[in-house]
C-alpha cells in the first residue's frame, strides 16, 4: 500500500510540476508576442526616422529651409541639368 501511495503522490507532484510549467510557458509566449508587436513598432518608426532623416540630409545639402527661394532655384536648376543629361543621353 506504501508504494501505491508513493506513486500517487509522485503523479500529483507531477501534475502540479506540469500545471506551473504549462502557465509559464502561456506566460513566455505572451510576452513573446508582445515584444514581437513592439520590436514591428519600433522597426516602423526607425524606418519613417531614417526617410526623415535622408529628406532632411538632401534638404540641408542644398541648404533648403522653409521658404527658401534661393533653395528652390538651386533645386530647378538641378532639374534642368538632370533634363538637359538626359536629352544628351538619349542622342
Amino acid at each position: 500500500m506504501q508504494a501505491l501511495d508513493d506513486l500517487s503522490h509522485s503523479v500529483r507532484e507531477l501534475l502540479e510540476r506540469y500545471e506551473a510549467l504549462r502557465q509559464e510557458n502561456a506566460r513566455l509566449k505572451e510576452d513573446s508576442e508582445r515584444q514581437r508587436e513592439e520590436l514591428i513598432r519600433t522597426h516602423s518608426e526607425l524606418l519613417a526616422l531614417q526617410q526623415q532623416n535622408r529628406r532632411l540630409v538632401i534638404a540641408n545639402a542644398m541648404g533648403q529651409s522653409e521658404g527658401n527661394e534661393e533653395a528652390q532655384k538651386r533645386l530647378t536648376a538641378l532639374i534642368a541639368q538632370v533634363d538637359r543629361a538626359i536629352t544628351v543621353l538619349k542622342r
